[in-house]
């Protein structure tokens, strides 16, 4: 028999997957040629010799930044080149200071934040100073701002992650076509490039600018589809585990435990966004109790340098954790041996266990290594991490449902 609360929390589930595939629809439907236009933008900075210089000041922000940051220096897609990216959080003092100190004129200054936060718009507005191409995602003050519809902040978030992932995927294009571009990479040999099984069109349109924009343009509408795809696969076929695993951290968080948020590279973003989320939530959510096991530089280069980098988890595992602590994964490929290790010492203390995983689960799937584990069903790497932002912030809303409260 179903419970009423299962009822309750499974509808809750499939109207966040509604606002979350319309959110997608209209924002890339209007917004996809100004971003091929971005990425042409971009592409020709980073030709000019520019960086990639990412800043934020809200918890949230600052995995964005460090997201964006990460795939740019570490291209996770063959034949893609590293770019040369930076972070600036929180961490580092006032922003306007940091972006003052380190911005040049060819940069690209990407801003993650809102109208609402002074040292944001103050930032953004000493990088449009010293000439850089500046982007924002609310009216503060960039060149290029783009306002994912709707009040919601995890969808919004979701789809910022998106448009950030396809600008450094078809960036590229550009560098590959080359004769588009001013700067030292124009002066470079005319050919498709690495991307010519992709974008096979691209051969013959060598000075065709508008051609390539609305051949990016279709291709970011393709990418659009793919994640709404993907969104509904992971959440859906996903649902029940959703829905136990909601449960599962809503006694541990009850019960007066702590996650324990990890995952490596663009899954540590992830785990600094859930240890956000957790700590501070949107209204009117109280605070939850989370450690991001990715946070702390000194303790991940001691482990990893004097153990090895397969225990910088577990380690901390065994330092922080005990029940009723959860641990919650994230991994694209399911297989990552330092994810396994915390996963194992965790499940060894009794504490919970939760892991989102990429391609086809990975070992983590095959051998049931989390209580509860999300498979999202993709090879590519950018989109699972998207869906997986998804998965986490559904994930997130469900462990306040009141509907976990009703007895079935």
């Amino acid at each position: 028999m179903i419970s009423s609360a299962s009822i309750g929390a499974r509808g809750r589930l499939e109207d966040l997957l509604d606002a979350r595939t319309e959110a997608n629809r209209r924002f890339f439907g209007v917004e996809a040629d100004r971003v091929a236009r971005l990425c042409h933008r971009v592409a020709e900075r980073f030709a000019r010799g520019g960086r990639l210089i990412a800043f934020g000041s809200a918890p949230a922000a600052r995995s964005d930044v460090r997201h964006v940051a990460v795939e740019f220096v570490h291209p996770v897609i063959v034949g893609k080149r590293a770019l040369p990216a930076i972070g600036l959080g929180a961490e580092g003092g006032p922003l306007g200071r940091q972006v003052a100190l380190v911005v040049e004129p060819d940069d690209i200054a990407i801003a993650f934040g809102g109208p609402d936060d002074p040292e944001l718009v103050q930032a953004i507005a000493t990088a449009r100073t010293r000439g850089c191409l500046t982007v924002g995602f609310a009216r503060a003050g960039a060149e290029w701002e783009f306002e994912p519809p709707g009040a919601d902040p995890f969808v919004h978030q979701e789809l910022v992650e998106t448009l950030y992932h396809v600008v450094w995927e078809l960036v590229h294009v550009f560098f590959d076509h080359r004769g588009l571009l001013t700067g030292r990479a124009s002066r470079a040999v005319h050919d498709a490039g690495a991307s010519s099984f992709l974008y096979p069109f691209l051969g013959e349109q060598e000075h065709d600018l508008p051609a390539v924009v609305a051949d990016v343009r279709r291709s970011i509408l393709l990418k659009a589809d793919e994640i709404a795809a993907l969104r509904v696969q992971t959440l859906t076929e996903n649902r029940d585990v959703l829905l136990s695993a909601a449960g599962a951290l809503r006694r541990s968080l009850d019960g007066g435990g702590q996650v324990l948020a990890l995952g490596n590279g663009g899954s540590a973003t992830d785990a600094m966004d859930a240890a956000a989320d957790l700590r501070f939530p949107p209204d009117p959510w109280a605070s939850r109790r989370a450690l991001d096991l990715t946070e702390d530089p000194a303790i991940l280069t001691a482990v990893a340098n004097d153990v090895g980098i397969d225990a910088i988890f577990a380690r901390q595992v065994i330092a922080y954790g005990r029940p009723p602590d959860a641990v919650l994964a994230f991994s694209t490929s399911g297989n990552s041996r330092n994810v396994i290790q915390a996963l194992t010492e965790a499940r060894s203390r009794g504490m919970a266990t939760v892991a989102l995983v990429g391609y086809g689960g990975g070992q983590i799937a095959e051998h049931r290594m989390a209580d509860h584990v999300v498979v999202t069903r993709s090879e590519h790497v950018p989109r699972i991490q998207e869906a997986q932002a998804s998965a986490w912030h559904v994930l997130r809303e469900l462990v306040e449902d009141p509907a976990l409260d009703r007895p079935g």
